[in-house]
């Protein structure tokens, strides 16, 4: 270490010993700016909802419920539709055999959205304002494209499964494309809820998880799946005679539970509670109250997408085309040319997934899926629009006005969509869900790198950085998901047909590699591994706190 490091350190000891030690907590070191930094412009909503006093230190219930909030909307990623059609295509291909990795699947992503919800409570700032000011320009644009990327995706698998339901809903009437304009014009409606107030709108999300939860459930309840069984998928982790396709389906499943966007949505939705940053109890309680919220939240979740899984396990796995054809020929129902006159192996979507429950079990069963469907769709397409712009924001630093950032993000957003919708119709969407699962899986590493280098990083959480336990675990979660994608990548492009295909793909995952080895790095240094810690931007140096500064330092 050089003279002037060791100058630098001192000087930094110096001005956290003579500040206030009330204030080390919850600040970040910010990068040199010759101004003050500004208050960040909220895209949450304006009001913040104030924690109640208790005599009571250990739990609260009124404490809790003040909590309680962010982390169902953060759930909500786990039940978008995209999660649906993967639930419904594991029950279909892999019968009970693969709910073990539905629950390690949402216990991992418990783990992430604890580190997430930390970030954003410890720091008062979310991580794409934190990437802003600790990433150089140009890979902070690139995280941000591939972000973006991401709600991309995410947002065709939501306003297309909304659109599902609604042409299932009107039998048919509203085309694929009619169904996207209105889920467009109804979330613009649905965002300004908050003019109501936070509380309100969170009530309103709570509404519609209550909605999934009956009608999934209803299905449950009408189907009666087999109880033995779906314990034994839980709890025991193996798969008797599984083979590629089941081998896809578990790596699918992962893809689609956990998705890059929540991972910074949640650390912004978490900045809603009034919690004092100086004080390191009440930093401790919100912490607490947050992770007990969303384990809550996710439990939840897993329950009803366990109800999907299980029933199109029980019902429909080992069913072939000429079966399904023949019950819904005998119902008469108009989407029998659905399934050909062949022995081959039922496929299932969200649209078919439904048209074979109404075959099965009546009609109600049918638009009973279709609410649910609806109620999935709508919601995650509103916490989709906030991601984007709580990623829009913190990346580029916009100070916008609110009607401006929703237009934006939601134009960003809507257009691939729209494209879709047009180029096909309702019957022919099979594929494209798995496509876009590959695509978040692929984009994963560009939230999980960060969250787990900031998180760990002194300068940054103070006495709430990670321990070894919880680097060593989020280190190994980073290994397996890069495991994932380097299978996805190797079934894919093996698949390919053309020279120039396999041209292209292998320019892009060059760059794709390049680009994760760099965050790799800049976390590695943040987790403790010093001799790569050369000309990171990434630092473990005690933070110099805004609030410790003086009119004269500044």
């Amino acid at each position: 270490m050089t003279a002037e490091q060791n100058g630098d350190l001192l000087e930094d000891d110096s001005q956290q010993e003579n500040g206030d030690q009330s204030s080390h907590y919850g600040a970040i070191s910010p990068q040199a700016s010759s101004e003050v930094q500004e208050e960040p412009l909220s895209t949450y909503f304006e009001d913040k909802v104030p924690i109640p006093e208790s005599d009571n230190e250990c739990f609260s219930f009124r404490k809790l419920w003040a909590f309680t909030g962010p982390g169902f909307l953060m759930s909500i990623a786990y039940l978008d539709p995209g999660n649906i059609e993967s639930d419904l295509q594991s029950g279909a291909t892999s019968d009970f055999k693969l709910l073990w990795v539905l629950l390690y699947a949402t216990i991992i992503g418990l783990l992430l959205q604890r580190l997430a919800a930390r970030l954003g409570v410890v720091t008062g700032m979310d991580l794409a304002e934190i990437c802003n000011r600790q990433y150089p320009t140009v890979p902070r644009m690139i995280l941000w494209l591939m972000i973006e990327l991401a709600i991309i995706g995410s947002d065709m698998q939501e306003v297309i499964g909304c659109a599902i339901a609604f042409n299932l809903l009107s039998v048919g009437r509203i085309p694929l494309w009619g169904g996207v304009l209105i889920t467009i014009a109804d979330t613009f409606v649905f965002l300004f809820l908050d003019k109501y107030g936070l509380r309100k709108l969170e009530l309103f999300f709570g509404f519609l998880i209550t909605v999934m939860a009956i009608s999934f459930g209803y299905e449950y309840g009408l189907v009666k799946p087999d109880q033995g069984e779906v314990l034994k998928g839980m709890f025991l982790p193996y798969c008797p005679n599984c083979g590629p396709v089941q081998l896809e389906q578990a790596v699918g499943i992962v893809g689609a539970v956990i998705m890059p966007h929540n991972i910074y949505l949640h650390s912004a939705l978490v900045k809603s509670r009034e919690v004092d940053r100086k004080n390191k109890k009440e930093i401790k309680e919100a912490n607490k109250y947050f992770f007990i919220e969303s384990s809550i939240a996710l439990l939840v979740s897993f329950v009803i997408n366990l109800f999907v899984v299980a029933v199109f396990a029980q019902a429909f796995y080992n069913k072939n085309n000429m079966e399904v054809n023949a019950v819904c020929n005998a119902t008469g129902s108009p989407h029998t040319d659905l399934f050909p006159l062949n022995n081959g192996t039922l496929e299932v979507d969200i649209y078919k997934g439904g048209v074979v429950l109404g075959c099965f079990f009546g009609p109600a069963a049918l638009y009973i899926w279709a609410i649910g469907i609806l109620a999935a769709g709508q919601s995650s397409t509103m916490t989709g629009t906030y991601s984007g712009q709580f990623v829009m924001e913190g990346f580029l630093n916009l100070k916008w006005s609110r009607f401006r950032r929703v237009l934006l993000t939601r134009s960003i957003a809507i257009v691939p969509t729209f494209l879709v919708a047009i180029s096909k119709d309702v019957q022919h969407l099979t594929g494209l869900n798995d496509i876009l699962n590959v695509v978040q899986s692929i984009l994963l590493p560009f939230a999980l790198i960060p969250i787990l280098a900031f998180t760990s990083l002194t300068s940054i959480m103070n006495d709430f950085a990670n321990g070894l336990v919880c680097k060593v675990l989020g280190s190994l979660v980073i290994l397996l998901v890069c495991a994932i994608n380097l299978y996805f990548v190797v079934v894919y492009v093996t698949a390919l047909n053309s020279v120039w295909l396999y041209v292209i793909a292998t320019l892009v995952s060059v760059v794709y590699l390049c680009f994760v080895i760099y965050l790799a790095w800049h976390c590695l240094v943040a987790l403790g591994v010093s001799c790569l810690d050369r000309c990171s931007r990434i630092s473990n140096r005690p933070a110099v706190l805004i609030e410790e500064r003086s009119v004269g330092d500044t």
